[in-house]
């Protein structure tokens, strides 16, 4: 277990610096929405059945663009978080950041009056997800989690952490994250992402999306992450969860072994299905996209 555990810390380290963003065509059908939120803002796309999008850490909506061109037939809410990807700051300036972010995309569901949508999230959007359908238990259909655990903090301190005690080493991360300027960051940066998206070409645009992104506003939310633990109230989560994740490049892990840390973190949920995407690295959606939106079509279609 303790081999796994530092394998998988291997993800944090590169979540650390993670982004978003691909080469993607255009949206085709954009539409301004009323909501008005100094944590978020959503646009809106296509015709049909509502899905809302979320990206991970210092992430871009773009990295949903090649899924909603190949997948018409749904309105899409791409949803874009103050302070990634080139977005000002905001209200996510001070204070934690992703609790009331959750909080805020349920606000836009219902001040939208969205009738259960479903909720796809990326790496940290995927806890999103899992906040907003165990925290507000009506707003969702089902949610989709792309690469992500429950709890981030159990790839620090082991089987047996807690929040609490590995609020030393995420508060270390916190720093890195948010004083890391330069040619320092940049080459970190181009570094993590190499081992996060195994396509290539689209390995520029996801590292310019990350130095574009507030390094506070990034770690703080990279600190909120490690530290809140989600396995208590995945059994408040009524509707169905899938989870997609990878074995992570270059991690002397076994598929096997991946699969049983997934299957033990998501004990507690009893509607979860588990499927492990192979080839692909941390963006599954771009480095395989024909198995993505197969998975997803069917997530869309129960």
């Amino acid at each position: 277990m303790k081999r796994l555990i530092l394998a998988l810390l291997l993800v944090t380290s590169a979540a650390a610096c993670a982004a978003a963003g691909a080469e993607t065509p255009p949206a085709s059908a954009a539409a301004a929405t009323s909501f008005s939120s100094g944590r978020i803002s959503v646009e809106r796309v296509g015709e049909g059945p509502d899905v809302i999008l979320i990206p991970g850490l210092s992430s871009s909506p773009e990295v949903w663009r090649s899924t909603i061109a190949a997948m018409p037939g749904y309105r899409y809410h791409l949803v874009h978080v103050a302070g990634f990807a080139g977005a000002a700051p905001g209200e996510n300036a001070s204070g934690p950041v992703v609790a009331p972010v959750a909080d805020e995309i349920a606000r836009y569901i219902r001040e939208s009056r969205i009738e259960k949508p479903a909720i796809v999230g990326h790496s940290l959007g995927g806890s999103w997800a899992m906040m907003v359908a165990a925290r507000h238990p009506q707003l969702a259909s089902r949610i989709m989690v792309v690469d992500m655990m429950p709890f981030l903090g159990a790839m620090f301190g082991g089987p047996m952490a807690t929040p609490d005690s590995v609020r030393p080493i995420a508060e270390q991360i916190r720093t890195g994250i948010a004083t890391s300027t330069g040619e320092a960051r940049r080459t970190s940066v181009e570094r993590t992402i190499a081992g996060m998206v195994r396509t290539e070409a689209l390995r520029a645009d996801i590292a310019r999306h990350s130095l574009e992104s507030d390094g506070p506003v990034s770690g703080q939310a990279m600190y909120d992450l490690a530290t809140t633990d989600l396995r208590p109230e995945l059994a408040r989560i009524a509707v169905p969860i899938t989870v997609l994740y990878v074995t992570p490049a270059g991690a002397p892990v076994t598929d096997a072994q991946m699969d049983q840390y997934y299957t033990a973190s998501y004990a507690t949920a009893p509607k979860a299905v588990l499927k492990r995407i192979p080839k692909a690295y941390h963006f599954i959606m771009l480095d395989e996209p024909e198995a993505f939106q197969r998975e997803l079509k069917a997530f869309l279609g129960r």
